[in-house]
């Protein structure tokens, strides 16, 4: 299915933000924790990423929390 993840158009197959998280973490080596993701520009709580399905055309923002100042 066609996905925008971070602005880029992907082709993926993942059917839920977890299995998206999953492979996009691999891809880009992504830390496992301090991760944030928008769904069509709603953030998905980490709990619910397992129970989110992804639909064609959807829209995912995947943030690392960063410090600084």
């Amino acid at each position: 299915m066609k996905l925008i993840v971070n602005g880029e158009p992907r082709e993926h197959e993942a059917g839920n933000v977890a299995a998206l998280f999953a492979i996009e973490a691999e891809e880009r080596a992504l830390p496992a924790e301090g991760i944030a993701i928008a769904l069509n520009g709603r953030v998905v709580r980490r709990t619910d990423w397992a129970e989110t399905p992804l639909s064609e055309g959807d829209r995912i923002e995947i943030v690392r929390a960063m410090q600084g100042g």
